[in-house]
């Protein structure tokens, strides 16, 4: 529960370097926007890239779970962890989740168990091509009085909407799904009542947009 922007990134670069130097230039426009933390680009391959092999409390173990895929194979899903990670973490502010950025590689095949032979395995194709990236980040809660209210709202969420435009300069840009409606509209006023604020403070930001 809770208004969330979900987004997916795509690059069809073949060399690390090329994905490292186009992450690096998201998170460099993170820096210039009013994101409360940035974290450090995170390079990671092969085991350290899964986050089973995570403590609860380390820091980087929430960027691995997102940067896992999910695949549906004959009504069953199965868990994809990332052969390669390129990724950072961008914090909006108190009350939202962190907005978690990169890409990753995947591997072609999988190893899954065989339902039909217990104690024994298959391989599988994941279907999963190229570099990617799926996430998503809550803001609903932004808004609450002890985070800041509207003002903290509005600050949280235009700041993850404007890092997904420069994604989208950069080519690097999915699919959006604002469950406010925000990104495609750009309707301020419409954006601050979806969390229940009848007023609307800041009908300036529009020429910030």
């Amino acid at each position: 529960m809770g208004l969330t922007i979900h987004y997916s990134l795509r690059s069809n670069a073949r060399s690390i370097a090329a994905v490292r130097h186009a992450v690096e230039r998201l998170r460099q426009r993170s820096l210039d926007l009013p994101f409360k933390e940035v974290g450090p680009l995170i390079v990671l391959s092969g085991e350290e890239c899964e986050y089973e092999h995570r403590e609860q409390d380390d820091p980087l173990r929430w960027l691995l779970v997102q940067a896992s895929q999910y695949i549906e194979k004959n009504g069953r899903h199965f868990t994809v962890m990332p052969s390669h990670m390129i990724a950072f973490d961008a914090w909006p502010g108190d009350g939202c989740e962190s907005s978690n950025m990169g890409l990753c590689r995947y591997p072609t095949t999988t190893l899954v168990e065989n339902h039909q032979y217990p104690f024994d395995q298959k391989r599988i194709r994941t279907g999963l091509s190229g570099w990617r990236w799926s996430s998503f980040c809550k803001t609903q809660y932004a808004s609450n009085p002890q985070h800041g209210g509207v003002e903290n709202f509005l600050r949280c969420h235009l700041s993850v909407v404007r890092l997904l435009d420069h994604a989208r300069e950069l080519g690097l840009l999915g699919e959006v799904t604002d469950e406010s409606g925000f990104f495609d509209k750009r309707n301020v006023k419409a954006l601050v009542q979806e969390v229940g604020y009848e007023h609307l403070e800041a009908d300036g930001r529009r020429e910030e947009l």
